[in-house]
């Protein structure tokens, strides 16, 4: 028989922020935001849960508190727009589609009044025929009402694990265009979906629209598990070593994958009524107990609880829990029923699918209909047992910009913003960056990654490296690559100012330190005098320049000016040999000048534009051992990034040193990374170190020191090689026991037929996550290290005509199987 809805309706109206029941209840209800998964410790989870125990104590009398989180299958829509690069673009089209499991959640509040009939299986409103409403709300009750749900509110809010956002009255009811909540769990709608009105069959099950629905409950004392507590080990993600924690409700939300609400209620009635009715039950049982072993177990188990109540002030409750799950395929129906029963099984739980009460539980859930639940189907316990089977977490929520990653449990694209939103709130002080992992753990891929993204929204980078691992992407931007070999040796030229560069007092101090650095040994020191005379033979060389537009400014035409004017200077200056000795600095400086061994270095005609270049990569490998040409190159290239850091105000600039700082620190170096790590903040910069090497990482006083202790942000792969060492590790990093447990976990359960490595990114020992970097077959060719792979895309691009259209056809043909 069919009956319309209206008629039944429990709900009597939407106001003032509030549902009220035809019976007279008021329902208040909030949209709450978890703690994101996978990010709590054990300490956390055990704090989470006093804090909802302390919320829900301070709700009155005859009230109930009803928590009702939607876990829905969606998928990932990449916003594809026509300005879009062609890195980005692979990407849009790789995730557009992912599927993942969304999540919401709502608290809902009700306060029955007084008199209020309670409800069962057989006394239901879902039972009638129609509804009459037959009480109207007390103001006093609604006013009391309302500020022990403040109370309420502001525990959770200063816990800092969950807000909470009051809906509003089109929030509840819904609009024209928009569902409200009441017709979201009604006809199990998403919260972007329009409204549709579904057929809702509940006869041999519950069926909303074309979606088979299950009950599965939590509500006999028996299918319980003999123990609870706020949290479980993750078996997936733990170690000899290590106990990853989840919540203990986990397995119940987002990792049962499939569509589900999951209800959580808890029935706050009056305690001393509720004891004084089990002393009743407990001296019943006493008397039974010499005729059935069952009644001794049971007055027993009364008499404890009992005890624990009034010695330990718990506060006795009723509680409710259970799970809606549904499909559209009616073939799939077992499956879900597999899924469901293994989940409550890792609570230690036994699944009951509830059939003949199911469509009173189910009717129940609407929101603002609490007070209909059939309280046969509730069992007693304490209120801190039953904020264990509260579920605790949220998906990963994504930042308005930043960097793209994937979240950890199913990849669905997540925006992070490591420097700008932690500055402003106080997560971290700098934006610096130390990136640390293993042979083979994807820092190379993630730093190109991260490079690419920065370089699309603005920042100028400089990268330093031993490897070659940034040639791909830097032919791809059409960047800057330094490298040194026979054929075309590395070559710079410090002397030429761009166009609208003045010779201010930065560059002249740099040609200085270059000069010195030239003509003195490393454990040489120069005097005053030499400073000088340099320092004007600088300034008059610029001045001849000037005089003179059709000479080229390089290290070739400063010789010249040395040998041809300068030396006619000093003379008329009368400057004596022991003050500034010029030949024996010219001397020292002819390899460098035309026809000298490395008269290559400073003269070069092409890539003069460094300052205003906005990719530049230096390939170091070939110069590293070199003593002559390693510290050279250092210190241009230092020169180059203090020159970006100071004249480019307003522009965010960083510097990525890849395996390079070992040479750089061991050529005197180290005071420049000392200087930069502390200086760079202020330049609206990044200082990125990456390394693999844990001895050196160990044993290294300016990582300790200086790069560890000033980068507050770091992105941390896979380092399961160094188990072993990994006390010594923690202890130099300051990592805390939740990084640790966190860190152990990388890689360790990676979902099958996906390509991806873990990362763990930690801010300031405040904010710590785990993320995918996944990449799309084009950013894998462009950034890949592997010899072969690099080797067969420069042959694409040679073939093609360019690096991009090289990538594009060779990722085609091996997403086709050609390859």
């Amino acid at each position: 028989m069919m009956i319309e809805i209206e008629k039944i309706m429990p709900l009597s109206k939407v106001e003032h922020r509030a549902i009220v029941s035809a019976q007279g209840d008021i329902t208040i209800a909030y949209e709450a935001r978890l703690p994101e998964i996978f990010t709590l410790s054990a300490q956390d989870y055990e704090s989470y849960h006093q804090a909802m125990v302390k919320a829900i104590r301070v709700l009155p009398r005859h009230s109930i508190f009803h928590k009702q989180d939607y876990f829905t299958r969606s998928r990932y829509k990449a916003e594809f727009q026509q300005d879009t690069t062609f890195l980005s673009g692979s990407s849009d089209r790789f995730f557009d589609g992912r599927p993942y499991l969304d999540h919401r959640c709502y608290f809902f509040l009700t306060k029955k009044p007084s008199g209020r009939k309670l409800a069962s299986s057989a006394y239901s409103n879902i039972l009638r025929k129609s509804i009459v409403p037959r009480q109207t709300v007390d103001p006093a009750l609604f006013s009391d009402f309302m500020d022990s749900a403040g109370r309420f509110e502001r525990i959770l809010k200063d816990s800092g694990f969950v807000s909470l956002r009051r809906l509003s009255d089109e929030e509840l009811a819904g609009t024209r265009k928009m569902p409200g909540i009441i017709e979201q769990y009604a006809f199990l709608l998403g919260a972007g979906e329009k409204p549709v009105l579904k057929d809702i069959h509940l006869k041999d099950g519950i069926r909303v629209g074309d979606s088979h629905c299950q009950l599965f409950t939590l509500s006999d004392v028996e299918d319980l598990p003999a123990l609870c507590g706020s949290r479980i080990n993750y078996e997936n993600y733990s170690t000899d070593k290590t106990k990853f924690s989840i919540g203990f409700a986990s397995t119940l939300g987002l990792l049962l994958d499939c569509n589900h609400i999951l209800n959580q209620y808890v029935f706050i009635g009056d305690a001393q009524q509720t004891l004084k009715g089990l002393e009743k039950k407990r001296l019943r049982l006493q008397s039974l107990s010499a005729y059935s072993r069952e009644n001794a177990i049971s007055r027993d188990a009364t008499s404890d609880f009992l005890n624990e109540a009034i010695s330990a002030q718990r506060l006795p409750v009723k509680a409710h829990f259970n799970v809606l799950a549904w499909t559209n395929d009616a073939g799939a129906l077992q499956e879900i029923r597999n899924k469901v029963g293994s989940a409550m099984a890792k609570m230690d739980a036994t699944c009951k699918q509830e059939t003949d009460g199911a469509p009173q539980i189910w009717w129940a859930g609407l929101p603002g209909n609490a007070a209909d639940f059939p309280m046969n189907d509730t069992f007693d316990t304490f209120l801190e047992q039953a904020a264990c089977f509260f579920n605790p977490d949220a998906n990963y929520r994504s930042d308005a910009e930043g960097i793209r990653f994937g979240e950890r449990l199913y990849g669905a694209p997540v925006w992070v913003d490591l420097f700008d939103q932690p500055m402003k709130n106080g997560t971290v002080t700098n934006r610096n960056l130390f990136v640390c992992g293993g042979s083979g753990g994807g820092k190379s891929m993630t730093m190109n990654h991260m490079l690419r993204s920065l370089y699309e929204q603005g920042t100028h980078c400089v990268t330093i490296d031993i490897g070659g691992s940034y040639k791909g992407l830097c032919d791809l931007l059409g960047g800057y690559y330094f490298i040194y070999t026979e054929e075309n040796p590395i070559r710079f030229n410090p002397f030429y100012l761009t166009a609208g560069e003045v010779l201010d007092t930065e560059k002249k101090e740099s040609l200085k330190s270059l000069l010195l650095a030239l003509w003195k040994k490393e454990d040489e020191t120069f005097r005053r005098s030499e400073y000088v005379a340099i320092s004007n033979a600088i300034t008059l060389y610029y001045a001849d320049l000037a005089a003179n537009p059709e000479i080229f400014p390089c290290f070739n035409s400063f010789y010249d000016f040395l040998m041809e004017k300068y030396l006619v200077v000093l003379k008329d200056g009368d400057v004596k040999e022991r003050d500034f000795d010029i030949g024996n600095f010219l001397y020292v400086l002819n390899p460098y000048y035309r026809g000298g061994e490395y008269d290559y270095l400073l003269n070069a005609r092409e890539n003069l534009d460094m300052l205003n270049e906005r990719f530049i990569v230096f390939e170091l490998d070939n110069v590293k051992n070199h003593p002559i040409l390693f510290p050279v190159v250092t210190l241009i290239i230092m020169e180059l990034f203090i020159s970006k850091m100071r004249k480019l105000k307003g522009q965010r600039k960083i510097l990525a040193i890849d395996e390079a700082w070992i040479a750089i620190a061991k050529s005197g170096m180290a005071e420049f990374i000392k200087y930069l790590y502390k200086t760079v903040r202020k330049f609206n910069g990044i200082a990125a170190l990456i390394t693999q090497e844990v001895e050196d990482l160990i044993s290294s006083p300016i990582i300790k020191e200086t790069v560890i202790n000033l980068s507050d942000t770091k992105l941390l792969l896979d380092m399961r090689k160094f188990m072993n060492k990994f006390d010594r590790l923690q202890e130099v990093m300051g990592m805390s026991d939740k990084a640790k447990i966190l860190q152990l976990s990388v890689n360790r359960a990676n979902e099958p037929g996906r390509n991806y490595r873990e990362l763990l990114i930690d801010q300031g020992g405040q904010v710590m996550k785990i993320y995918r970097y996944e990449p799309s077959t084009e950013e894998y060719l462009a950034y890949s290290t592997e010899e072969s792979e690099k080797i067969r895309v420069q042959q694409y691009a040679e073939k093609y005509g360019s690096m991009e259209k090289g990538i594009a056809v060779l990722a085609q043909e091996l997403r086709s199987g050609k390859q």
